[in-house]
């Protein structure tokens, strides 16, 4: 054996844990037991080494049992960089905005100049703000641009808690839409990585990194793009429902059933959506409606004599 050796304390002490989880992990088979010198183990670098992969593993959310699968591929040869590297690639940011920092004087400043610690309790709770350990008034901000929509949306006149209720509600819709992002491109792209009846190579986790890093700005251009129909429509809608009732000289819009054939139904989704039909099939009966109030009145008009007729018939 050549290099250091340590006691089963001193590798807890150099690792971060315990000498109870070292010897539960030996026991679970994550861990090779030490090598017997007389009377006493002696553990190598070696064990340093895997004790702080299955640490880093456990942090990312495996389980000692899937851990000790991919401890054991990699102790047979059939690799575990790759499988790490897609690891990491899923963990790593998925953003390119960067964390700041922020003190309590600041937030108080850009929030109207009134400290509020509730609020800064309710952002912390959120993970807008992450404390500093040690330091009672300093914040990290993992998401400036969050922050900053914070900071106008107040400064418009929307209270800070009603802003909290907001996020959390918009958290647990996006976060529905996360999921369905990675359980369809998971379906249709990774499942031949991941489901097959082998463990993937070294290789196909590369791969696999790789389509990540190619597919990440896809979920948010395509729910930018969306957000962005959305807002037009609903913000549209908004607008008449509000200036209809506002007293401007617009009627309040009423909203009645109409049967419409099932076939014309399904032809206008198919031409514009079915989140829009409504909105075309309105849209379309206003335009029918006021063409044909025009051709009343230009019918009206050419059944009046004219002047020239009309002294002629003087």
């Amino acid at each position: 054996m050549s290099g250091p050796t340590y006691r089963i304390e001193d590798l807890a002490h150099l690792t971060g844990t315990t000498v109870r989880t070292i010897r539960a992990y030996q026991d679970r088979g994550v861990l090779p037991r030490p090598e017997r010198r007389g009377r006493a183990n002696a553990y190598t670098d070696a064990h340093v080494h895997r004790l702080r992969q299955i640490a880093d593993l456990l942090e990312r959310g495996y389980t000692l049992a899937s851990i000790k699968e991919l401890l054991e591929a990699h102790d047979t040869g059939r690799g575990l960089g790759g499988v790490l590297g897609l690891v990491a690639e899923v963990d790593g940011p998925w953003t390119d905005e960067q964390p700041s920092r922020i003190t309590r004087a600041e937030l108080t400043e850009r929030f109207g100049g009134t400290p509020d610690d509730t609020a800064i309790a309710q952002a912390v709770a959120l993970g807008v703000l992450e404390p500093v350990p040690g330091d009672d008034d300093l914040f990290v901000v993992p998401s400036p641009q969050e922050l900053a929509v914070a900071v106008e949306l107040h400064a418009a006149g929307v209270p800070l808690s009603a802003i909290a209720d907001h996020l959390r509600e918009l958290r647990t819709q996006v976060e529905h839409i996360a999921v369905r992002f990675l359980e369809f491109t998971t379906e249709h792209v990774f499942a031949r990585y991941l489901d097959g009846p082998r463990r993937p190579t070294d290789a196909d986790a590369a791969e696999a990194a790789s389509l990540v890093r190619r597919l990440r700005p896809l979920a948010r251009q395509t729910v930018d793009a969306e957000l962005a129909r959305a807002m037009r429509v609903s913000a549209s809608r908004q607008l008449r429902r509000h200036l209809g009732g506002s007293g401007a000289g617009l009627a309040e819009e009423e909203t009645r059933l109409v049967r419409i054939p099932a076939d014309t139904l399904r032809a206008v989704e198919e031409l514009v959506g079915a989140e829009e039909a409504g909105t075309f099939v309105a849209l379309a009966a206003e335009r029918e409606v006021r063409a044909r109030a025009l051709d009343r009145l230009a019918s009206h008009g050419a059944d009046r004599p004219n002047d020239h007729q009309s002294g002629q018939g003087g």
